[in-house]
């Protein structure tokens, strides 16, 4: 990192990412500010946590002056930001999240984990597996991680940088996907799945952007991609001169009576805290990562069984002999449909009650709603919960309960739009020999998780 300190200006300070970023930069020693229209926990606590909290909601162009010498410039906010225009009007530096972690690490060796799904996960086992063996390297991560005190390190020395790839928009200002803004030597396909509808109109759209990232690997580079995904497969096995292409499946492994589960090597049987199909897939991408960076598929076996996952992915709430409550970060189609699988192959005797907020623009959208056919078709209660106020905000028509059984072609769906009404229904369930799996990217419209957790458990 630029060992000359900066006044650094955030807008949109309070992205899940963004925030994480200021942290850091804080940390290293720069004079950090920010704003935000709208800030939740995590981000919230953790800003004011390292006092970077703003005094209020809302863009004050007032605070943008001559003084600053960088502006980060997060995806949330709009073109005609008020923050914004004020910096351009100044003529001041602005980059996006992506250029800044470029501009960072033009010298090290950067690995960027790409895929519709998968990506965190991966990413966070690779993180995982360097500091088991307190290997030196920098990080960008969307999520928390345990044993991270932040998801972004930077630092002047580490010759290598392990980073999420998103294929979202760089900013407002740049509408190039953020994983072809790292420029990686070692690249990852974990999955492709259409996603993010308000931004590639067609699944078309949204696969040649994946092509593009494969092509945009170097000569020497690497390109690691599933082969049991159709379109990871259909473009990493296209021919690039003088790329590495390897292919991977889901790791072998098997499980006990009790639920837990096993990576098999050989004769040997190693045990792990993650499960699902999904996640053998995952473990496999993370082996060929590290052993392309100097870990030995024997240590990755030693430094796995201590892997916990990330926060949100898969994640147990509370449990006790009969009910297991899970949390899981999954909105996309084939993300639900993953994460159900999983927790059903935990206990498949138990009934499983799966619950999915619709948060994001693409779940809302009346033309990308039927892309969740059959998703939830695993689970014996399935239950949709929509915010109205979320709906409105994203100015989209709102979607009648047989809209959406239709869409998940699955009459026995359960809908509610109301957060009470939800609660109430899911308190009241009989839970012997039943567990529950929330999947959302937003908050069940403010749900208290570990409460009803505890209601139901106890």
């Amino acid at each position: 990192m630029n060992n000359t300190t900066q006044k650094i200006h955030f807008i949109a300070i309070g992205g899940s990412v963004m925030h994480n970023l200021a942290i850091a930069l804080k940390q290293a020693g720069h004079t950090i500010s920010g704003a935000d229209d709208e800030l939740f926990d995590p981000s919230r606590a953790a800003l004011a946590k390292h006092g970077l909290l703003p005094d209020k909601e809302g863009w004050n162009p007032d605070k943008i002056d001559a003084s600053i010498d960088l502006v980060i410039l997060g995806m949330h906010a709009r073109k005609d930001n008020p923050e914004l225009v004020k910096a351009q009007q100044l003529g001041l530096r602005i980059l996006s999240f992506p250029e800044y972690i470029y501009e960072h690490s033009k010298d090290k060796e950067r690995v960027v984990i790409a895929g519709s799904h998968g990506k965190t996960t991966i990413t966070a086992m690779i993180i995982h597996v360097l500091n088991f063996y307190n290997r030196k390297f920098d990080y960008a991560i969307g999520a928390r991680v345990n044993g991270l005190e932040n998801a972004v390190k930077l630092s002047s020395d580490a010759p290598l940088i392990i980073i999420e790839g998103d294929e979202y928009y760089a900013s407002p200002l740049d509408h190039t996907p953020k994983f072809l803004r790292y420029q990686h030597h070692i690249g990852v396909i974990s999955g492709i799945a259409w996603d993010h509808a308000n931004v590639f109109a067609t699944e078309e759209e949204y696969v040649a952007e994946f092509d593009r990232f494969a092509d945009q690997t170097p000569k020497g580079g690497i390109l690691i991609y599933c082969e049991q995904d159709s379109m990871a497969l259909m473009i990493g096995k296209k021919d690039r001169p003088d790329v590495t292409s390897i292919s991977y499946k889901s790791h072998a492994h098997s499980s006990d009576n009790n639920g837990h589960f096993f990576l098999n090597d050989g004769k040997e049987r190693y045990p792990i805290r993650v499960f699902g199909s999904h996640n053998f897939q995952n473990i496999n991408a993370a082996k060929e990562v590290l052993k392309k960076i100097g870990i030995t598929g024997e240590q990755f076996l030693e430094a796995i069984q201590s892997f916990e996952g990330a926060a949100g992915r898969l994640e147990k709430v509370k449990d006790n002999a009969s009910v297991t409550v899970y949390k899981d970060f999954a909105h996309a189609p084939s993300k639900v449909k993953a994460t159900v699988k999983a927790v059903k192959e935990v206990h498949p005797t138990r009934e499983l009650v799966a619950c999915l907020e619709l948060h994001s623009f693409s779940s809302l959208s009346k033309n990308f709603i039927p892309q969740y056919r059959d998703s939830m078709k695993a689970a014996q209660v399935p239950v949709v919960y929509i915010n109205p106020e979320k709906v409105k905000a994203k100015n989209l028509d709102p979607i009648s309960e047989p809209e959406v059984k239709a869409a998940f072609a699955n009459p026995a769906i359960k809908v509610f739009s109301d957060v009470a009404e939800l609660e109430t229904f899911l308190a009241g369930q009989s839970w012997k020999n039943k567990d529950l799996l929330l999947m959302s990217s937003g908050n069940f419209g403010g749900l208290n998780i570990p409460a009803l957790a505890e209601k139901i458990t106890s």
